[in-house]
């Protein structure tokens, strides 16, 4: 059986409304050839010959007459799927899941919650602690917004960017490497560490670089979560690598300084990311750009480290 287009489908309805080729040519902007052309077409399609002169003008046969409700209301439903819906968020009933580290959820998810509950109270989120192995499934995954350090994005993964640091060496006020303004690395070595292993590649390169150098660093404690790693410096000589924006603002938090670490640093790239399949949706487009207002705002901008 052979297909009918989508154009000659509106051809068959300018002639079935305009009963007349010449007419419908016009509509069409087609000359008359053309739109005779096309009118065989139809005629081939549906073995009928849909319009029979009569004097100067044409009548629809039976057909034709059965045709007519029927194309209309196929090219309505057409024009439907063109049509993009308005969004309102505060008409919005939907659930969203967010992947973040815990430091994001504790500390920035209620000022997200809270906008969230004025501009759209039907809105319901959900927090998942994200892993780096996720980046690569995104489209499968029933997750529409990470936040998290950036690296070489997959295809079809779409970003903003939220701002950028470089990480630094988080101690207690008391421990005795606080008294020093730049610790050398030989002195950093003498002590242990914490380490995270949750959310972004964070301090792998510092493995990287003492490699490098032959030497190495003692990990006592591996926790996934920020505030487990915090109180365990509180009070012990650990040491803990972390981004700086969040070294600033654990200081604010618990008796804790940070100094610099005598290695090379890498630029912290931080992304809000998402899978193409949300990419065009009007109610993620509209909740990826109050995360990335909220997000800059609180922890990544220079501003959110004053």
């Amino acid at each position: 059986m052979d297909y009918l287009n989508l154009n000659l489908l509106r051809a068959l309805a300018v002639l079935l409304q305009q009963r007349h080729v010449t007419r419908s040519a016009e509509q069409l902007c087609l000359t008359q050839s053309a739109m005779s052309r096309q009118l065989g077409a139809l005629r081939q399609h549906f073995d009928d010959p849909l319009l029979v002169r009569d004097g100067t003008d044409y009548l629809l046969t039976a057909r034709a007459q059965q045709l007519w409700p029927q194309v209309e209301d196929i090219l309505a439903r057409v024009d439907q799927l063109q049509q993009v819906a308005s969004f309102d968020p505060a008409a919005c009933q939907r659930r969203f899941c967010f992947a973040c580290t815990d430091y994001v959820a504790q500390f920035i998810l209620p000022e997200l919650l809270a906008r969230l509950q004025q501009q759209a109270p039907g809105v319901d989120l959900e927090y998942r602690m994200w892993q780096p192995d996720w980046l690569h499934q995104l489209g499968t995954l029933p997750l529409d917004l990470a936040s998290t350090m950036g690296a070489a994005l997959p295809e079809g993964v779409y970003s903003t960017p939220l701002g950028q640091d470089q990480p630094v060496c988080l101690m207690a006020k008391d421990h005795p490497l606080a008294a020093r303004a730049q610790p050398e690395l030989s002195a950093l070595l003498a002590w242990p560490f914490v380490q995270i292993s949750s959310g972004g590649d964070k301090d792998s390169f510092v493995e990287r670089e003492l490699r490098a150098l032959g030497l190495s660093r003692r990990i006592l404690l591996s926790v996934p979560f920020f505030s487990a790693g915090f109180s365990a410096l509180v009070g012990s000589q650990m040491l803990l690598v972390v981004p700086a924006h969040i070294a600033h603002h654990a200081a604010r938090l618990y008796p804790l300084t940070a100094r610099p670490l005598p290695l090379p640093l890498p630029d912290h790239q931080y992304r809000l990311l998402w899978h193409g399949v949300h990419h065009h949706d009007p109610a993620h487009r509209w909740l990826r750009e109050l995360f990335t207002e909220v997000l800059r705002a609180s922890i990544y901008s220079p501003d959110g480290m004053i």
